[in-house]
């Protein structure tokens, strides 16, 4: 992947983007506060296929200089090393680049500002927490956390801490879907009855093969608080540096329930929260969960207290990955590089970028700019939370083929012993979650 020039973006194509999601942020007194031209250092910590793109995004931004990396597979920390250098190379600056292997050598260091994690979600809850705790502050992919646990935990962390965190949902800073937003909470499409929110499937049990574990693998450290399961290639896509070829796939672990929470939490973490956002429910959620597939459920179906119904449905037949919000007097369907509604008036002119969707950099500038002024993000700890909640209910609702019941201020399931059992999961000897 290039690391070129091109996706630099202007402030003031930042500010257009971020503009609705800059309502209502919140001050945070920091340990730090970063005079203008100061620059900010960054880390890596999981250097996969969607940290490449992070990188090609980070790197580019005024003010921000990418010093060190961390992974359990030595050939990705030095592809890291080599894309890094290489880019400071061009630019006639001189760095010094530092890889580890344990992420808590990186986190060791002082000058280090910041952290990108995009490692599995088994382990996104403890390495962020602590990356705050190690007082840095962090840029974490999305689904913000594994288990519900974890998001309270992490939450927690965040505030007590007085760090920013930011999460990789990235759609928030997409014109198109603040365009759609801005629309459905102005009233345009009257009272909303429904919304359509297609993402796939849950999870499945893992049944790859066991495969001969590659030279330079951790593969302990890549379990880290995950129970254990044999080494399969596409858990951990190999890559090469001569001559280099990329990950031709994402990471596999996301699609079964061992690691990851399937299609529910990988898209859901990106549509869920978009319909979370319009429905104005970014600080509560839904009040019952229903599987698709129980009694006459064709979809996995969440209903709300104001009784707006949303399902994982398809609502065009190429089933796009995208978000329809259904109201009285129109609609609005809403995807990457897609937007269609009732009135043509309502449709979006903005134009669809030519580039891998992660490449753009508008919500990658906002963390940057949340880090030196001390204020949340487009997608603070909150809200990445709350949507990652929508998603983990579906999944435990498909576990257990029953409708739930959700408090969403308390956060709670409402009576349902069974249920409870699905709010964390017993980690590896050795590995601990901090107390709520």
């Amino acid at each position: 992947m290039s690391n070129s020039n091109s996706n630099k973006v202007s402030r003031r194509s930042f500010v257009q983007t971020s503009v609705l999601g800059a309502a209502g942020l919140t001050i945070l007194p920091g340990f730090k506060t970063f005079k203008p031209n100061e620059t900010i250092n960054l880390g890596f910590i999981g250097l996969g296929r969607q940290a490449m793109y992070l990188l090609n995004g980070f790197i580019n931004i005024d003010g921000v200089k990418v010093l060190a990396s961390a992974d359990v597979y030595d050939i990705k920390n030095k592809r890291f090393e080599k894309r890094v250098n290489e880019h400071y190379k061009k630019k006639g600056i001189s760095v010094d680049v530092r890889t580890y292997e344990k992420y808590q050598d990186l986190l060791a260091r002082t000058d280090i500002d910041a952290v990108v994690i995009a490692v599995p979600d088994h382990w996104h809850a403890l390495i962020a927490i602590d990356a705050l705790k190690s007082g840095k502050d962090v840029y974490l992919e999305k689904p913000l956390t594994f288990t519900i646990k974890e998001g309270k935990v992490l939450r927690k962390t965040v505030r007590e801490n007085n760090r920013i965190l930011g999460v990789g949902s990235q759609q928030r800073s997409d014109p198109n879907f603040q365009h759609a937003v801005k629309l459905v909470q102005d009233g345009k499409l009257g009272e909303i009855e429904k919304v359509y929110a297609y993402v796939g499937g849950p999870p499945k049990p893992y049944d790859l093969p066991k495969e001969i574990m590659p030279e330079g693998l951790n593969w302990d450290l890549w379990l880290g608080p995950n129970p254990y399961v044999h080494y399969n290639h596409e858990l951990n896509p190999p890559i090469s540096l001569n001559p280099e070829e990329n990950e031709k796939i994402w990471g596999g672990w996301r699609w079964y329930k061992e690691m990851g929470g399937g299609f529910t939490t990988d898209w859901g973490a990106h549509m869920f929260d978009i319909a979370q956002w319009g429905l104005g429910m970014d600080k509560s959620g839904p009040v019952k969960i229903t599987p698709a597939g129980y009694k006459d459920f064709d979809f996995l179906t969440y209903e709300y207290t104001n009784g707006v119904i949303m399902t994982e449905e398809p609502f065009n037949e190429k089933k796009t990955k995208g978000v329809k919000f259904q109201g009285k007097d129109g609609w609005i369907e809403v995807s990457r590089g897609h937007f269609k509604a009732s009135d043509p008036s309502y449709e979006s002119k903005i134009k669809k970028e030519s580039g891998p969707y992660e490449t753009k950099i508008p919500h990658q500038i906002n963390f940057i700019e949340a880090v030196r002024k001390r204020n949340d993000p487009v997608v603070p700890v909150e809200i990445g939370h709350r949507s990652c909640t929508v998603c983990t209910l579906g999944n435990i609702s498909y576990d257990l083929g029953r409708p739930i019941k959700w408090n969403p201020k308390t956060e709670e399931f409402v009576e349902d012993v069974q249920a409870e059992l699905y709010m964390h999961r017993e980690y590896r000897k050795g590995y601990t979650l901090p107390a709520l």
